[in-house]
C-alpha cells in the first residue's frame, strides 16, 4: 500500500490516516506532499482527484478520505473498530461526528503542532465545541468493553480519530476535566502518535 500524506505538523486529516495504517500494521509506503507550496495543488492531484489527503493506494484502488480509509482498514482488520456491537456502534457514531462537525474548533485552533499559546479570547461557538468533544469522549468511555485508558478501553480506530483533536486541546493550552486531560495524555503517550509528533516538530 502507499499512503499519500500532507506535512504531519499541519496536517490534521493526514494523522488520521496515517494512525489508521499503524494500528492495522500493514506494510505502507509513504508519501509527502509539503503544503504551502507553488506547486502543492499540483501535486496532490497527482495522487488524488478531490485535491485533498490523505489517500491510500492499494491492491483494490485507491481509497480517499480518512473514515473510508478506517473502513477499508477494518474491513482487512475487523480488530481496529471494538469488538462488542454496540461500542463498535459507538465507535463509528463518535467518528462520523468528529469527521463532519466541530466546525467552529477546527476554525479557530488550526492545527499545528509547533503551538504552545491559548487562543484568548475563545469564541462561544469554540467553547460549545470542546464542550461537546468532552462529552462524546465521555459517553465513549461509558460505553467501552475493558478498562483500559483509551476511549473504547482498548486502542482503536476511534483513538485515531481523535488523537488531532488532542492536539488542539494541548497546544491550545486549553483546561479540561481530569478524564479528559488524562485522555489527551493517553493519546500522547501512544507510540505511533509520539514519532508523527517527532517528525512533524522536525520539519522544516
Amino acid at each position: 500500500m502507499q499512503l499519500v500524506i500532507a506535512d504531519k505538523r499541519y496536517s490534521s486529516w493526514s494523522l488520521r490516516g496515517w494512525l489508521a495504517v499503524q494500528l492495522a500494521g500493514e506494510p505502507c509506503e509513504e508519501v509527502m506532499v509539503r503544503l504551502y507550496q507553488p506547486d502543492t495543488r499540483a501535486r496532490i492531484l497527482a495522487h488524488s482527484a478531490s485535491g485533498k489527503v490523505p489517500l491510500l493506494k492499494t491492491e483494490h484502488g485507491t481509497v480517499a478520505d480518512s473514515l473510508a480509509i478506517a473502513e477499508y482498514l477494518a474491513e482487512r482488520h475487523p480488530a481496529l473498530w471494538p469488538r462488542d456491537v454496540a461500542a463498535r456502534a459507538q465507535a463509528r457514531s463518535a467518528c462520523a461526528q468528529m469527521h463532519s462537525g466541530f466546525m467552529a474548533l477546527r476554525a479557530a485552533m488550526p492545527f499545528d503542532l509547533r503551538r504552545d499559546q491559548a487562543l484568548v479570547p475563545t469564541p462561544a461557538e469554540v467553547l460549545a465545541d470542546i464542550d461537546r468533544v468532552v462529552a462524546l469522549w465521555a459517553e465513549c468511555r461509558a460505553s467501552k468493553a475493558s478498562d483500559g485508558p483509551w476511549l473504547f478501553g482498548e486502542l482503536s480506530l476511534a483513538d485515531a480519530f481523535f488523537a488531532p483533536v488532542a492536539v488542539r486541546l494541548r497546544t491550545y493550552r486549553v483546561a479540561l476535566p481530569a478524564e479528559a486531560a488524562a485522555y489527551v495524555d493517553t493519546l500522547y503517550q501512544w507510540p505511533a502518535f509520539q514519532a508523527w509528533q517527532q517528525a512533524g516538530l522536525e520539519e522544516t
